[in-house]
């Protein structure tokens, strides 16, 4: 039952818990992912140069990465609902920042909503490992990790909207305050499980030398790259390289990112059922390395059939998120299911932040082909990397 005395049932309350990550995960998305939406308007707004807007936008990438790992640790010795709440308002409070000055502030002010933003990652994630049995798991993290696209989504339709008609400091007051409420709800309604067991806020460099969980990350890690490759690269390709129009090519790439969404779900479904999470995750780095090696075969290929093998393959680059962090909270000790969140968000964007730029140097630089070949390359490294067996821990008891 909810620690705060609630007469919800743990498997009806689970899933509130389940809807508050989902929700706070989606409004971190619509940040992160949502605020490149305008960039136009930001260069105007700010009278910024298309790198410096790049710098800018990166920011928030930036305060991720260093924080991720201590707001996991965070998350295993205080609670995720302390975490994320003094993330969420910390969060709002420097994207409102972002709204009244220059661009100098505004970077510091988006370094800052990366930093406390991280908040959400680990502690959503592990709110949702711990309250859901092993069973439901995989589902139950699919549909978080669908928040993601969809909250990014929301973002990109609504904030443009915003920063022509009201100007870019409406947009950023908008984010503070849906990203404040997000921070109330979770302070009136996330609980941990009575089972749940606490850090003591020692011992976490254990997670940090499990060589278990070290080649679950770095796997992790190797599977953005063709998910941000396809992110990346999609719409130019179709466009600028074969002369798709371009709203047709970003319909395309809208249907491909519908798609990978709903494969989320499918994927923690069928995790659930598996031997092994691992195994799911296995055929999936095959089937990418597979589909972006025919991409870059065909990419000069009649558009019909290299669209018929590009959107599936963009697709599956990803599905498989979900099933990667469920099995990394499962690998983690007693404990520290939110330190080891934090490494493997890490690793993942680490490898987002690199990723768009040096696939778009190779594609202007070297060819089409070539940008697409490190995605199936990167897959084939994660293949080889989750060869030997990941032996989970139980997180929690079956719940009736």
């Amino acid at each position: 039952m909810a620690q705060s005395g609630s007469s919800i049932a743990p498997t009806r309350y689970r899933w509130v818990v389940l809807a508050v990550g989902a929700l706070a995960q989606g409004t971190n998305a619509a940040v992160f992912l949502g605020l490149p939406a305008i960039s136009p308007q930001l260069r105007d707004h700010f009278g910024l140069s298309l790198p410096q807007v790049g710098l800018l936008l990166g920011a928030v990438n930036l305060g991720t990465v260093l924080t991720l790992v201590p707001w996991g640790a965070a998350a295993d010795r205080r609670g995720e609902r302390l975490v994320m709440t003094v993330g969420g308002v910390g969060a709002a409070l420097c994207l409102a920042l972002a709204a009244f000055d220059g661009a100098v502030v505004a970077g510091l002010a988006l370094v800052g909503v990366g930093m406390f933003g991280a908040s959400v990652n680990a502690a959503s994630g592990r709110a949702v490992l711990t309250w859901f049995p092993p069973d439901r798991r995989g589902l139950a993290m699919g549909l978080r990790q669908t928040a993601t696209p969809l909250g990014a989504a929301l973002a990109a339709v609504v904030l443009p909207v915003l920063a022509v008609g009201a100007g870019v400091p409406a947009a950023f007051l908008a984010l503070a305050g849906f990203t404040g409420f997000v921070a109330l709800a979770v302070a009136a309604l996330v609980r941990e499980p009575p089972w749940n067991v606490r850090s003591t806020g020692r011992g976490h460099g254990l997670v940090l030398g499990d060589r278990a969980l070290i080649r679950l990350s770095a796997a992790s890690g190797l599977l953005v790259v063709p998910q941000f490759t396809a992110a990346a690269l999609m719409v130019e390709l179709l466009h600028e390289h074969r002369g798709v129009a371009v709203g047709v090519a970003a319909g395309l790439f809208a249907a491909a990112q519908v798609a990978g969404g709903l494969g989320r779900l499918v994927v923690g479904a069928w995790s659930d059922r598996a031997p092994t999470r691992i195994g799911p995750l296995k055929l999936i780095s095959v089937l990418v390395a597979v589909g972006f090696a025919l991409c870059a075969a065909l990419d000069r290929a009649p558009v019909p059939v290299l669209v018929a093998v590009l959107v599936p393959t963009a697709a599956l680059a990803l599905c498989w998120n979900g099933v990667a962090v469920t099995a990394a909270g499962e690998l983690a000790p007693a404990g520290r299911t939110g330190a080891a969140l934090g490494m493997q968000n890490t690793a993942n964007y680490l490898a987002a932040t690199v990723t768009p730029p040096l696939v778009g140097w190779a594609a202007v630089t070297i060819g089409w082909s070539w940008a697409l070949l490190p995605a199936a390359a990167a897959a084939v490294g994660a293949r080889l990397l989750l060869t030997v067996p990941l032996a989970p821990r139980e997180l929690a008891p079956e719940l009736a």
